[in-house]
């Protein structure tokens, strides 16, 4: 069998012209689309991750969301050019199986649902942590086992007895620490299972799920609806937050240089993911060929501004050392005693992350259901509800999967997942522009990506990251290749404990002292030797602080993968002169991915082997175009 057949293009156009028991209700226009795509990104990245990335990157950060900004623009214009080209729902997986064949696009249909249900998991339970910050500002506290997951909880009280036995308060365990050994402690039991779920994010799962089932106007609304609030709330945060702005917090700009900014990538990354989403409304659109383009760019554009305020606000308030926390926006606003506005922040991300997880549980379904359509999935996902023009039994299964994750995972196990599935979907359809462009019998498009000759940039560019590699940061670029085992250099290390406080209590642990002022000079008094004998039993949880040279090779093993990619576009740009922005998109997206961390890549690789065996026992063999074969 042909793993990579192809569907014809001409072909799915036909086809949604003339489909009428599969058709879904037309609605949006490209105002719509663009509050759907405002309300996919300014959601869990701002009120969540935003603060990670801060404390990393310090006020510097505002440089990695222009960059990632940029990055997500270039990959925006090869999904214009295919929304424009193929206006039906699928979003990246129906553009690959149209340009690269069967088994890439159910790989990246694949993934897309691991995007979307993750993704949709992350902003649940972050959802659930200002929802319960709310209702703790009226003094309403939920039991702890009712707002956390098993597994936190679990290895929370684990790790917090640890702690407890070596004699140290209760009061100078994480509030992480302290809500999950709470939530063991006092969670009611039958038998041996503990009862301990997250209720506030099992319910607004199922509330959204229940809107998205309803109909795509009644979407539509509510995600116009929440869109105006937050902006309203935000440009207002950004107005008194100004006033509150202390310039030296601002100083040093990036502590920790590119390499400090670059280390917050798939936080950042994260608070842009969703644009994409829109895509996969192209059948519900009322003129998908010109609306779904501008809708993407103005979604990007206005997003960019208010995260690149957000974010020298945020670390204009308080110094970027104390911004890892889940709440960063509410928290720099109770540290100057502004309660109120802090509660209004509350108020915001309760409302724009419930529009996030609007928009993700709206597309994985129309995935479902174009995989399904292709018989790669069973016909049952893609059946359509007779009244509500919406894919029923898909969006149904969405949001039981979403449900279920909520109960099991934790936020920063599924942030950097959601981001890889994301980044690696964008890849491969601006792969498949440049694909697009070489098809001789590829149809008229309203839209086509504007054609730059990449002859001689990609070479330059190519160039200039060596030579910058090597003048900015020549000792981490010899030792990238020499692959030699090292230990961070003492300054940086002390930058990473300051900065990190479950490595901060273990290291003090590990030193057997109690403040960080004895901690820091107990390491400066140790060499090279004595410091990496201390750093070893650390060494494999926290790979920052020491890397053999076996680890280094593997945990660098996504960047030597980029390199090598860079080096064959730069000669493939230059004998075939390709188009520049969809080989930019495709290297900055594939960039990004080479910065998220080594363990997030086996997680990814392990459910892409799962698919993989969905497709080979039955995708396979029911695919329609198996079926049409002679």
């Amino acid at each position: 069998m042909n793993v990579f057949r192809k569907k014809d293009i001409h072909q799915i156009i036909q086809n949604n012209v003339s489909e009428t028991t599969h058709s879904l209700s037309k609605n949006l226009g490209v105002k719509d689309l663009t509050a759907l795509g405002i309300a996919a990104i300014i959601g869990a990245g701002i009120f969540t991750t935003i603060g990670k990335a801060a404390s990393e990157g310090g006020p510097g950060v505002v440089f990695l969301f222009i960059f990632t900004a940029v990055a997500c623009a270039l990959s925006a214009f090869a999904y214009a050019e295919f929304a424009s080209t193929l206006p039906v729902s699928g979003s990246a997986y129906t553009y690959s199986y149209v340009t690269f064949g069967e088994l890439y696009a159910w790989i990246i249909g694949w993934a897309l649902i691991m995007e979307y249900a993750i993704g949709n998991i992350t902003v649940a339970i972050g959802w659930s942590g200002y929802f319960t910050a709310f209702l703790h500002s009226f003094k309403i506290d939920m039991p702890a086992w009712l707002c956390t997951d098993y597994f936190s909880a679990k290895n929370g009280f684990i790790e917090a007895q640890k702690i407890l036995s070596e004699n140290h308060s209760f009061s100078l365990l994480s509030y992480h620490l302290q809500k999950s050994y709470q939530a063991w402690l006092h969670a009611p039991s039958f038998g041996p299972i503990k009862m301990i779920l997250d209720l506030p994010a099992l319910l607004i799962v199922i509330l959204i799920t229940y809107l998205v089932y309803r109909g795509i106007e009644e979407s539509k609304k509510a995600s116009n609806i929440m869109v105006a609030i937050k902006l309203i709330i935000i440009i207002l945060v950004i107005t008194f937050g100004v006033f509150y702005i202390s310039v030296d917090n601002w100083q040093p700009f990036m502590p920790n240089g590119i390499t400090g900014i670059l280390s917050g990538v798939s936080a950042v990354f994260f608070a842009y993911i969703g644009f994409d989403a829109i895509s996969t409304t192209a059948e519900e659109c009322k003129n998908p060929q010109k609306d779904l383009p501008k809708g993407m760019m103005y979604a990007i554009i206005i997003s960019t501004v208010l995260y690149c305020l957000i974010s020298l606000v945020l670390t204009g308030m308080v110094n970027y050392k104390y911004l890892n926390v889940e709440d960063p926006l509410a928290f720099v606003f109770s540290q100057h005693h502004l309660n109120f506005l802090s509660g209004i922040v509350s108020i915001s991300a309760i409302v724009a992350m419930a529009s996030v997880l609007l928009v993700f549980q709206l597309g994985q379904p129309r995935i479902w259901m174009s995989m399904s359509r292709d018989g790669l999935l069973p016909p049952i996902f893609a059946k359509i509800h007779p009244k509500h023009k919406t894919p029923a039994f898909s969006t149904f299964i969405t949001g039981l999967i979403v449900s279920i994750g909520t109960l099991v995972f934790n936020l920063s196990t599924v942030t950097d997942l959601t981001s890889i599935g994301t980044l690696f979907a964008f890849v491969l359809v601006s792969a498949g522009v440049l694909r697009l462009h070489q098809m001789p019998d590829a149809p008229e498009r309203k839209f086509k990506t504007p054609y730059i000759n990449a002859q001689w940039i990609i070479p330059l560019a190519f160039a200039i990251s060596i030579i910058s590699s090597f003048y900015f940061n020549p000792i981490a670029s010899k030792n990238f290749i020499t692959n030699q085992s090292i230990v961070t250099h003492k300054d940086t290390l002390m930058k990473i404990i300051e900065t990190n406080t479950s490595l901060q209590q273990e290291m003090l642990m590990l030193m057997k002292v109690t403040h960080i002022s004895q901690l820091k000079a107990q390491i400066y008094l140790l060499n090279e030797t004595e410091l990496y004998n201390q750093l070893l039993p650390l060494a494999e949880k926290h790979h920052k602080l020491y890397c053999s040279s076996l680890h280094g090779f593997i945990v660098n093993l996504p960047l030597w993968i980029f390199w090598l990619i860079f080096l064959y576009f730069t000669i493939e740009s230059f004998i075939k002169k390709h188009s520049l922005i969809p080989v930019a998109g495709l290297l900055t997206c594939l960039y990004m991915m080479s910065q998220i961390e080594f363990k997030n890549w086996i997680g990814f690789l392990i459910w892409l082997i799962i698919g993989l065996f969905i497709y080979l026992t039955y995708s396979i063999k029911h695919s329609k175009l198996n079926t049409q074969q002679p």
